[in-house]
């Protein structure tokens, strides 16, 4: 009777545990549902996982352009069928915390679960109670598109052995509290790293240059560590909070897939988030600024031709000085974007134009006329060339062999119907 007594208080300690264990998973407390909510804002999840033109949100669909092919974004509503409805607690954190599916095969890093890894047990599972709330969407999403050999994802079991090491973010003792929460959320859930620091030929990440810019879709994410002069050095814990949540400040606007970051991430995050990651931006440490290129004759044929079309085409909006209007129109005149050492933001903007995001702070967006239309591609290279090296400013020289790259890239893109 001893043993089957025993049995018989095991079974129901189990019992009992696995009560617990259903409690715990199935927290739907308001706190909770608004952590993960404000989590999934800070990792623009909606971004990636919403077709653009009239997808329906975190449905999935969405094309993602990699050097290695296009990647589908999967639904992550919770329809059992094609979203992650049957997933179980443990599936969803081992995705976000391992990059692993349910049945074990491995995510590609497109999905920056080598950022994701970093936020704890309890904020994935917030994450999970807020995507519960969602509507269930039925959206299957194609299957990727990538060269060989990484169309086979057994190929990711030595890219995950070389580039990614999973483990929670552990807070710094000699810092403080506000700083680390910045580090928490810009090395995890906000996953800053995986467009603003520069990629190897396999695409993880060169860990040594965190935050020191990035190609990313045909745009160069700037560098966002404290340098003066082609970094965030200059700009103030004030100005980083009012770029992160207005979209623009008196030192720049954004334009790109930065615009989509600040609409629909950070210009919805609370201030106190938004101040953290300031704080934490603030003391990265950018390095010495790079030495600029040797300054160009002002008799030199392309600066007098790249002078002439910015007085001509650019001074209107952004004054004869570079000064620009703060807040609206961007001073070029010590501008960190404008000198970055990869010219591909400043070619595409001049080619393709540009427009700030639209925030419930600035709801009026402003914008930049394409100029692909009126200016050759010499022409586009000598008053970028002259932008990045006037009033100041320094810059390796722009050459016309890639204005024409771009031209046709974002030809195709428009073919294609982009991303």
């Amino acid at each position: 009777m001893k043993s089957a007594t025993c049995i018989v208080g095991i079974g129901v300690l189990a019992f009992a545990g696995m009560l617990a264990g259903a409690a715990q998973a199935a927290d739907t407390s308001f706190a909770t549902i608004e952590r993960g909510r404000n989590l999934v804002n800070a990792g623009d999840c909606v971004a990636c996982h919403t077709q653009k033109d009239g997808g329906r949100s975190f449905a999935g669909g969405r094309a993602i352009e990699t050097p290695f092919g296009i990647i589908y974004s999967p639904n992550i509503t919770p329809d059992p069928e094609t979203g992650i409805g049957a997933w179980s607690d443990e599936d969803f954190y081992r995705a976000l915390h391992e990059g692993r599916r349910p049945d074990g095969t491995r995510l590609y890093p497109a999905f920056p679960y080598p950022y994701f890894t970093k936020m704890t047990r309890d904020d994935v599972m917030a994450i999970r109670a807020y995507l519960n709330t969602l509507p269930a969407v039925k959206n299957r999403r194609r299957e990727a598109a990538l060269t060989w050999p990484l169309n086979h994802r057994t190929v990711m079991r030595g890219w995950d052995w070389m580039f990614f090491k999973p483990g929670a973010f552990k807070p710094d003792p000699n810092k403080s509290a506000e700083w680390n929460r910045g580090a928490y959320l810009v090395q995890g859930a906000g996953h800053c790293g995986a467009c603003h620091t520069p990629k190897n030929a396999l695409g993880g990440d060169k860990t040594d240059q965190a935050l020191q810019g990035g190609a990313v879709q045909n745009w160069f994410a700037p560098k966002i560590a404290g340098n003066m002069r082609d970094g965030t050095g200059a700009w103030s814990v004030d100005d980083i909070v009012e770029y992160l949540k207005t979209g623009r400040n008196k030192h720049s606007g954004t334009a790109g897939l930065m615009a989509e970051v600040v609409q629909d991430s950070t210009s919805k995050l609370p201030d106190t988030d938004l101040k953290a990651i300031a704080t934490y931006i603030k003391d990265v440490d950018g390095g010495p600024n790079p030495p600029p290129p040797p300054e160009r004759e002002k008799s030199d044929p392309k600066t007098v031709a790249g002078a002439a079309i910015f007085a001509d085409s650019c001074s209107a909006c952004h004054a004869p000085d570079g000064k620009g209007v703060p807040h609206m129109f961007p001073p070029l005149e010590h501008n960190a974007n404008v000198q970055q050492r990869d010219p591909t933001t400043v070619i595409r903007v001049i080619l393709q134009g540009a427009q700030t995001a639209a925030t419930d702070a600035k709801p009026t967006p402003f914008a930049m006329p394409a100029f692909n239309w009126k200016l050759k591609d010499d022409q586009i290279a000598a008053v970028a060339t002259y932008v990045r090296n006037a009033w100041g400013n320094h810059a390796p020289p722009v050459d016309p062999g890639q204005v024409r790259d771009m031209r046709q890239k974002l030809k195709k893109d428009r073919a294609g119907g982009g991303s």
